[in-house]
């Protein structure tokens, strides 16, 4: 008998499809699948979670100093005349940033090698390129959903049946984060 269920798929199509479900089960906190398919889900997305648990606060935070372009009014940038040419004008700013040790990098890259990268398009601009942005799925599991479950051993989804779908009467469930 096998480890894990095939899904009646190639071994690179059911990847996808379980990297696919996995990464919006992430991103949006809850989808509808096949019961079987959820159970293969479910494997995945708590050893993710407990990958972000155990590394969550595994940071140093660091002050640098960064040099930012002056911008004006309208928001384009300040340009002054030196010898001749124009050239931007910065400034000095400090910011601190968080710098990942050793063990929760090797963990974030982890994540994105299960994960796909996700686009958020706003809802006025749909349709179009503009304004949209990458959402980093592994920083949200380190933020958002690690501090979440923290004092929690494992169990961080949650699978209820809904019933027998209509066109092949295959059991739905509901697959979520607790």
């Amino acid at each position: 008998m096998a480890g894990y269920r095939k899904l009646g798929r190639t071994s690179g199509q059911r990847k996808a499809l379980l990297r696919n479900q996995v990464t919006n089960l992430l991103y949006n906190g809850k989808i509808v699948t096949t019961e079987a398919k959820a159970k293969e889900i479910r494997g995945i997305a708590e050893g993710l979670i407990a990958l972000a648990v155990k590394e969550r606060d595994n940071y140093k935070t660091v002050t640098v100093t960064a040099k930012v372009p002056k911008k004006d009014k309208d928001g384009k940038r300040v340009k002054e005349v030196v010898n001749g040419k124009k050239v931007t004008v910065f400034d000095n700013v400090e910011k601190t940033i968080k710098k990942d040790n050793a063990s929760r990098v090797h963990a974030r890259r982890q994540m994105m090698k299960l994960l796909y990268p996700v686009t958020e398009v706003p809802t006025e601009a749909a349709g179009r390129k503009r304004n949209t942005k990458e959402i980093n799925l592994s920083d949200k599991l380190f933020d958002e959903i690690a501090p979440k479950y923290a004092n929690r051993n494992g169990g961080y989804t949650r699978i209820v049946k809904i019933g027998q779908r209509k066109g092949d009467a295959a059991m739905e469930v509901l697959v979520e984060l607790v």
